[in-house]
């Protein structure tokens, strides 16, 4: 027997807050006690023993649930009968609680009836035992209630797919009859509490959610009745609640359970009223709403089709989306979506369904009003309730659906001008600016053909009060007009002059609108707009000094909109007279003797944000650039080749650099060869100096994109950046750990790969192909997929390369590449097998597994002979509450039978098991962790 002094002393641990090693100290060997054989008389002593410590009785029970979920094949099957006998005894000990050891109990017996085959009475066991004392009813209760859910959802426990579906035939559908028959006694059986009253709802709700309940026989059984009875009870409310939820959603196949839904729609129809009774009391309205709405999307197309029948439940969901309670309104907001994508199918509208839209409409506009300027929401409710407002804005877009979009438009618009026509004395900017702001979300169905609402809103729009989130609301209005405002060119000038008003108020949220407003409008009205691209010049240089940053690169944005739909000899003159204005302040910054400023350098950096923001809406004019590009690709790099070696160093600024070249390159295409060259020299020294990853990442780029020309500086400068961006990146790592250099890593690894696509004698070179090896091995050790996926793509075509198959007709340099290959294996192969191997059955992303299979059986079977020296080795380095013990033996073996005989194809099996039960162990260090 284990040492319990020992096991105690672990536990202790947990309730202190000790150091983490000593914590790592004490869950490993309480892990490591779990597996133990002698687990299962321990903890049979500790939960029968009156002294041992509550924490150390739920560990038990918690350990007795665990092995029999992993290890009940430790134990012998002729004493499986002594083992239910034990835990049946257990529960009976702790009849009374606590809970969370009962529940563990019931779990451990559940799990022992899944694996147990000639246990096949294990119900009626449960109710012989615990059924008739009504001390022990709950406990039965408890088991009852966890036996379906456990069997629907315990996939850890180790059967086959066969013996599950008769192990469930034989425990649940075989006792559907027996359990309802036995709750209905209970829920009528008097001197019944409300506690076991609410077990019983709970434990009928896991058996009609596991889907093994006949709903006929609901029908007939007193227990549908109780739970409407229930809801007046304040102590059964939210269990019956549930209860019927999960009724009425199991319903969903309408002409199977009308017999059943018959009996449910009256009694729901008639909680109607208490919706004005309990209309104070926002925990049962939201009972109510819950009832209503689950009636309401399961029977929506009977609503449909028996509209004056079912109509009540629709007058019920509305008053529950017209409450005052915004926690209780969306619940309603699934129904009102459903209900209209099956209204919106028919020819024309009900009249009730139209008027119950209507109302809809009004009550979401009234609840998108922002509270009083007397009680103003905090900074974490005021962004909830703009997040909700969205929520909000969707169901307004249902609305749209049934009533269609004009008569919602003009009803909204209508709003407006009733309250614009009252004494602006009394008119609050909130009831301008909720319908505004419906407006705006009813804009992504308007018809672009529209021509009686939106000239009404558009024309409403210079006539809103001033008030900054009135104009704020009304400039997102026109951003979302804007696909409207181009099939109707009349409207771009009006809407123009006031967003450039929007530039010059104060306010920073108006200001950001007006940003967005002007980016659409260009972005959608381009074409219309490329005789007033002088005008939005001045009108940048005017207020950009004004702007914050994030609003004058969308006005950059906005331009480079309006200069692409130019003529393509003019929209490169435009481009250039623009690009000019940027780089005049980084050549200014670049060149300037003495001292820069803080100031200078930030407009150094926004501009470069400015001009990347513009590159990338143009992208490019094609191969042939127009005569006014000809000469700017070198004139842009002098200037940004001199920035960067005075400003290179700092991360932000190499950053922002890099993604303007980034589209430089794509913007000038093969006019980049001839300064190419020296662009990868710079990237070169840039990361030997500095280690910023932005450089890396423009020489990947650059490698992917001419690796393959002919030109010899070009290859020259490619070699040139390997070499020192791998030196650079192995000092690097001999400093600081992996994880504090994932994005440098992740751009060598991109680097990396490019160089071995492009140019792989520059990659197989034997001075730098072992530290390359190394620093990919290093990428593997980082928790972030995109750069493991990298790496792992990186070795598998490596492993992969023609060089390494003996059928393929070797040019001399394949010798050479194969030769540095080897010599890398025989010195790093025993690491790398490692860290593929941790990396599987540890975080690697799982889309990553047929990846890591299929590179070990090419290891495997190119270096058969040192894959059976490397593999103790790397098994013995994993700890074993990783890797249990059998794990590791059984691949071993399982890989060297498949080498020893040549089934190659045998490995990756061997690998999947591999996986599967390392997986299987992780899962349970898991389940114990949060148990804990």
């Amino acid at each position: 027997m284990a040492d319990i002094p020992a096991l105690l002393a672990a536990l202790d641990v947990f309730t202190r807050t000790p150091d983490k090693a000593s914590l790592d100290k004490a869950n490993n060997w309480l892990q490591d006690f779990q597996h133990s054989p002698e687990a299962w008389s321990t903890c049979n002593v500790l939960l029968l023993s009156p002294d041992a410590p509550l924490a150390a009785k739920i560990f038990a029970a918690q350990t007795f649930r665990a092995k029999v979920t992993y290890d009940l094949s430790q134990v012998d099957p002729v004493n499986l009968p002594a083992l239910k006998n034990t835990l049946l005894a257990a529960l009976e000990t702790y009849k009374s609680g606590p809970r969370n050891i009962v529940v563990q109990i019931c779990l451990a017996l559940a799990g022992l009836a899944m694996q147990f085959p000639s246990w096949n009475n294990a119900v009626e066991t449960m109710i012989n035992k615990f059924g008739s004392n009504p001390s022990t009813v709950p406990t039965l209760l408890q088991f009852l209630t966890l036996l379906p859910e456990e069997l629907h959802t315990n996939h850890r426990v180790p059967i086959t797919d066969d013996e599950w579906h008769d192990r469930l035939s034989v425990l649940v559908t075989g006792n559907v009859k027996k359990v309802l028959d036995l709750l209905t006694v209970y829920i009528q059986a008097s001197g019944v509490t409300s506690e076991i009253q609410s077990q019983i709802f709970a434990c009928l709700r896991s058996w009609i959610v596991s889907g093994e309940v006949n709903l006929s026989d609901l029908a007939s059984s007193p227990l549908l009745g109780f739970a409407f009875e229930a809801i007046s009870s304040d102590q059964l409310f939210d269990s019956a609640v549930e209860l019927i939820c999960d009724i009425i959603h199991e319903t969903q196949e309408i002409d199977d359970n009308m017999p059943l839904i018959e009996l449910i729609v009256p009694r729901v129809i008639a909680l109607k009223p208490l919706l004005t009774k309990d209309h104070e009391n926002p925990d049962r309205m939201r009972g109510y709403a819950r009832i209503f709405a689950e009636s309401g999307e399961t029977y929506r197309m009977l609503i449909v089709r028996h509209t004056e029948t079912f109509y009540p439940i629709v007058e019920a969901l509305a008053e529950c989306t017209a409450y005052s309670d915004l926690d209780i309104v969306p619940i309603t907001f699934q129904f009102w979506s459903r209900l209209a994508q099956v209204i919106g199918k028919k020819s024309s509208v009900p009249p009730l369904f139209a008027q119950a839209y209507r109302s809809v409409m009004a009550v979401i506009i009234k609840h998108l009003q922002f509270p009083s300027d007397d009680m103003p929401l905090s900074g974490q409710e005021a962004e909830d309730f703009r997040a909700f407002r969205h929520v909000m804005g969707d169901t307004l877009k249902d609305c749209c659906d049934v009533l269609e979009a004009e008569p919602c438009l003009l009803a909204t618009y209508e709003m407006i001008s009733s309250a614009l026509s009252r004494n602006q004395g009394t008119l609050s900017w909130q009831e301008i600016e909720a319908p505004l702001f419906a407006l705006r979300s009813m804009g992504a169905v308007v018809d672009p053909k529209d021509d009686n609402a939106v000239p009404k809103i558009l024309q409403l729009i210079p006539q809103l009060p001033l008030h900054p989130r009135v104009r704020y609301a009304a400039l997102l209005i026109i951003s979302r007009y804007t696909e409207w405002i181009n099939i109707h060119p009349n409207f771009i000038q009006p809407q123009l002059q006031y967003i450039s008003a929007g530039f010059e108020v104060a306010d920073l949220d108006v200001c950001a609108a007006a940003g967005q407003a002007l980016k659409y409008l260009c972005q959608d009205c381009k074409q219309h707009l490329v005789e007033v691209l002088p005008t939005l010049r001045n009108f940048l240089h005017a207020v950009a000094s004004n702007l914050l940053q994030d609003d004058r690169r969308k006005i950059y944005e906005a331009i480079a909109h309006v200069i692409s739909a130019m003529p393509m000899e003019k929209a490169a003159e435009s481009l250039k007279t623009f690009s000019l204005d940027i780089l005049a302040i980084i050549h200014a910054v670049a060149n300037k003797n003495g001292q820069v400023t803080k100031q200078e350098l930030q407009a150094a950096s926004d501009g470069l944000e400015n001009l990347e923001a513009m590159l990338y809406v143009i992208g490019s004019f094609g191969e042939e650039l127009p005569s006014a590009c000809q000469d700017t690709c070198r004139e842009a790099w002098t200037i940004f080749q001199v920035f960067l070696s005075k400003y290179g160093s700092d991360p932000e600024l190499a950053e922002r650099t890099s993604r303007v070249l980034r589209y430089g390159l794509s913007f000038f295409d093969r006019a980049v060869l001839t300064i190419a060259p020296e662009v990868v020299s710079s990237m070169s020294m840039g990361f030997e100096a500095t280690g910023i990853a932005s450089y890396l990442w423009i020489g990947a780029k650059l490698v992917s994109r001419f690796g393959d020309e002919e030109d010899q500086n070009l290859h020259t400068a490619f070699a040139e950046l390997f070499r020192r961006s791998t030196n650079k990146m192995m000092s690097l790592l001999h400093t600081q750990s992996a994880g504090t250099l994932a994005d440098v890593l992740d751009d060598y690894v991109q680097l990396s790969m490019q160089v071995l696509h492009q140019t792989p004698d520059i990659y197989f070179d034997p001075l730098l192909f072992p530290l390359a090896f190394q620093a990919n091995c290093a990428a593997l050790t980082i928790v972030q997929s995109d750069v493991v996926c990298s790496a792992l793509d990186t070795f598998q075509a490596i492993f992969n390369h023609q060089c390494l198959d003996p059928s393929t007709p070797n040019p001399p340099n394949f010798i050479a590449y194969a030769n540095t290959i080897h010599n890398v294996l025989e010195s790093q192969g025993a690491n790398f097998i490692g860290f593929l191997l941790m990396g599987l059955i540890g975080d690697f992303p799982p889309e990553t597994d047929s990846l890591v299979i299929s590179i070990f059986r090419i290891v495997a079977t190119t270096w058969p002979t040192q894959m059976l020296v490397w593999l103790p080795d790397v098994l013995q380095r994993m700890p074993p509450t990783t890797v249990p013990v059998q794990v590791k033996q059984k691949f071993i073996a399982d890989v060297t039978g498949a080498i020893t005989d040549r089934r190659f194809d045998q490995v990756r099996y061997s690998v999947i098991n591999f996986h599967r039960e390392s997986r299987r162990a992780r899962d349970r260090r898991r389940t114990a962790a949060l148990e804990k």
